[in-house]
């Protein structure tokens, strides 16, 4: 009788474990099957000659980007926002559908634009709908945290790819607790919020300016690259890649001919707040992701984003088009007394930062972050190590130190996540569902599963040849 050379199990432990105690090499696999109702199109997007090629081109596109920082102006200036236009995070939605703490921003932002004296008088100018509107901001190359409400006298920090001249935008951080993008609307949020467009805004810009003119654009890549091997994640950790910028930019600031006292003050603010970077890095990770859109027959995810009452994807092969679902209550630790019932579903742009390959993704890279958003250190190193089943690559710039400096999971794709039903894992930060709460907490949240065998059926039905 021949002896195989090789057994496949299925199912419980036990065959494995009894060919193991012969001392015979076992090989265990996580398989289980595929999201419900996927085969056929699995199948299909199998079979598009297109494919392998397609997501070559995609995640090579995306590696290739060098975001480089090289303004800071006004969002009316960079993106000819007009009073009354307001930016959002997420996919496209209505006032009717809009969550509290994405109500609040808006809210908070019309006053600060001058459209009402108190911001609770701009629910009937947003319900009427006449002279306001209300559009994604990935719709104009933006990307902003949590309610991401952009305005037209909001200064923007302005990204580009030296390669290509594209760029990307996203505004100034305000810090954490009770801040616009947690929709907070009071008195505290839109003072810090004038002074940072009277004096924070013009004053980098005039730095960024200046430090362009002596040495050169600020390598935003390069700082990530360098973060992550000090302990970030460039999602809920940004202390090491605000610290770096502050590096950069601090001579130029102090140098820059601005009052002393409102210098000093500038330079608190950023050193005060860890998460200042983190405006930096969303663009960064977006300007790269924008190089693979529109690769035929790719289905590497290009941007998750979400509202606070959708989570919405982008695929490279399938357009500008949405898929989205609900947004899911994230699991995690909660500021004072504040509790699950008071945390409203998921909200922001700063997904881009997994879609890329970090925050997430890279959490074996800041073990700390688990004191922030829960779990434990083993689960950050599991989530990483669990990512790489569902995406196309990895990121040779950016690389976890902890797993022999391996390059961060990259290029989520929607076939492997449909044949795998594991679900990309995204860090975030919880607003209170009620307008003007702001901040209630952190932790960990996934997409909406359905909304992947969506972007599955799209992609199926554009394989060329396919009978429907």
């Amino acid at each position: 009788m021949n002896t195989p050379e090789a057994v496949v199990g299925v199912g419980a432990d036990l065959l494995a474990d009894a060919v193991e105690a012969q001392a015979v090499p076992v090989t265990r696999v996580d398989w289980r099957p595929p999201m419900e109702g996927t085969e056929s199109d699995l199948a299909a997007v199998a079979a598009d000659p297109r494919r392998p090629e397609a997501n070559a081109r995609a995640l090579s596109a995306m590696l290739e980007v060098t975001a480089t920082l090289v303004d800071v102006v006004p969002a009316a200036e960079a993106l000819g926002l007009e009073p009354g236009q307001f930016l959002h995070a997420g996919p496209p939605i209505e006032w009717a559908r809009a969550s509290g703490p994405l109500r609040g921003a808006l809210m908070g932002g019309a006053a600060l634009e001058g459209l009402v004296e108190d911001p609770d008088e701009a629910v009937a100018l947003f319900e009427s709908g006449t002279s306001v509107s209300l559009e994604p901001c990935h719709h104009r190359s933006t990307v902003g945290p949590m309610a991401g409400v952009v305005t037209p006298s909001m200064w923007l920090w302005v990204l580009e790819d030296p390669a290509s001249g594209r760029r990307t935008y996203c505004s100034l951080n305000e810090g954490l607790g009770k801040v616009l993008r947690y929709g907070a609307y009071g008195p505290e949020v839109l003072t810090r919020l004038r002074w940072m467009g009277d004096v924070l805004g013009p004053l980098l810009q005039r730095s960024v300016r200046d430090t362009v003119a002596s040495s050169g654009p600020v390598d935003v890549t390069g700082i990530l690259t360098q973060m992550l091997q000090m302990g970030d994640e460039a999602h809920n950790r940004n202390r090491a890649g605000t610290l770096m910028l502050l590096r950069d930019l601090s001579p130029a600031m102090v140098t820059s001919g601005y009052d002393a006292a409102d210098v000093a003050q500038a330079l608190r603010f950023v050193g005060g707040n860890d998460h200042f970077f983190l405006n930096l890095a969303m663009p960064a990770c977006k300007l790269a992701l924008d190089a693979a859109r529109g690769i035929e027959g790719s289905t590497m995810v290009v941007a998750m984003a979400r509202n606070g009452t959708d989570f919405g994807i982008q695929v490279a092969g399938t357009g500008d088009e949405w898929f989205t679902g609900p947004a899911q209550l994230a699991d995690g630790l909660f500021l004072g007394d504040y509790g699950p019932d008071d945390a409203n579903p998921d909200i922001g742009d700063s997904a881009i930062t997994e879609t890329a390959g970090i925050g997430g993704f890279a959490m074996a890279t800041a073990p700390a972050i688990v004191r922030f958003v829960g779990g434990s250190v083993p689960d950050a190193l599991a989530t990483t190590r669990r990512m790489h089943e569902i995406t196309l690559g990895e990121n040779p710039r950016w690389s976890v130190p902890v797993l022999e400096f391996q390059g961060t999971p990259t290029g989520i794709d929607v076939t492997k996540v449909c044949r795998t039903g594991i679900l990309p894992q995204i860090n975030t930060g919880m607003a209170g569902a009620v307008a003007g709460v702001g901040q209630v907490g952190a932790g960990l949240v996934t997409p909406p599963a359905e909304i992947f065998p969506q972007a599955l059926a799209a992609l199926a039905q554009a394989v060329p040849g396919r009978s429907l």
